[in-house]
């Protein structure tokens, strides 16, 4: 007998599991389209107190890999707090005050804009950018949102005398030791390593090992690296995003909570008792983002006004609101 179509042949594993619908979309009462993905939520032992989809499967963490890159960098010997730590760890707005910054610490490590490797971009706040334009500016490597990380980097590199130049290259001593604060953190192997669109290495872990990794930054002892970037990141919240950003809203909101996004829809999030989570949308769908992290954030038992300002996805039509994305489980 044939099997049917779509169905597997006798004698092979079967096709990998759909990801459940983390989000749907609806427009004027009708559901019109959804999201799936994965998203795990850890207890404050540590233990995963819920687990939708494939929660062990390798992903890129994407920029939600920013505070081991940054720990990495204060490992290496580079002594950054405050603002200049949270910004290293950041994917910023490209708001005047990051820019700035970002000029700044160059400056005060002998270097220039032009060492940048990082692409030129336009500022990642589509607010900000439209006054970028405006002023009759172009795309710079400073603007885009990851400059702060790789001034980090190359003035890392110059303290330790490693070339400069090859800063982006996966066997590079810096980012031989990102990976081993990757891995120290998420307690797993990196599965595979990529290129982030900043053009940095990217490290594979799986959502489990994700959140075990934030939880692993605000457990950490005072003073190691994972916890001066925890409590930087915390203290600044507007410079490891951007003054229109969840990430900002959440930190800033939620006493202790350390919070960072990544490109292709991912977020990791940790609560300073341990409670943490990670989930990823499969589809990339940055709109889902906050509908799911409310939701989520929700389930981990915080009761904050700010769960309603970054769970709010309106669908627009003719002008008005006429629908919203939210979250599904």
């Amino acid at each position: 007998m044939t099997p049917c179509s779509g169905s597997p042949a006798a004698g092979t594993s079967s096709a990998p599991a759909i990801p459940p619908v983390l989000a749907e979309v609806v427009r004027s009462g009708f559901v019109e389209g959804h999201h799936r993905g994965s998203l795990v939520l850890l207890a404050a032992d540590g233990g995963v107190e819920l687990a939708l989809g494939d929660v062990t499967a390798p992903v890129f963490p994407r920029s939600s890999n920013k505070p081991m890159q940054a720990a990495a960098v204060l490992r290496a010997g580079l002594d950054l707090s405050g603002e200049r730590l949270a910004l290293a760890a950041a994917s910023h707005s490209g708001e005047e005050f990051h820019r700035d910054l970002v000029q700044k610490m160059l400056a005060e490590h002998g270097l220039t804009a032009g060492q940048l490797q990082c692409p030129a971009d336009l500022p990642l706040d589509p607010a900000e950018a439209e006054t970028y334009l405006a002023a009759g500016r172009v795309r710079e490597p400073v603007t885009m949102n990851c400059s702060g990380k790789h001034a980090a980097m190359l003035a890392a590199c110059g303290l330790n005398e490693w070339s400069q130049e090859t800063y982006l290259d996966p066997d590079h001593p810096l980012q031989r030791l990102v990976l081993s604060v990757v891995e120290e953190a998420a307690g797993e192997s990196v599965a595979a390593v990529g290129t982030d669109g900043c053009g940095a290495p990217l490290m594979a872990i799986s959502l489990t090992g994700l959140a075990r990794a934030f939880r692993h930054f605000v457990l950490a002892p005072e003073g190691s690296a994972e916890r001066r970037v925890a409590d930087a990141m915390r203290a600044h919240p507007e410079y490891v995003a951007g003054t229109r950003r969840p990430d900002t809203w959440l930190m800033r909101e939620v006493p202790g909570a350390l919070s960072k996004m990544g490109a292709e829809a991912v977020q990791a999030v940790a609560l300073p008792d341990g409670r943490a989570l990670a989930f990823k949308v499969e589809d990339g769908a940055t709109r889902a983002l906050g509908p799911v992290l409310a939701r989520a954030l929700a389930l981990a038992g915080v009761e904050a006004p700010v769960l309603t300002r970054i769970g709010h996805a309106p669908l627009w039509g003719g002008g008005r609101e006429v629908g919203a994305v939210r979250a599904a489980f």
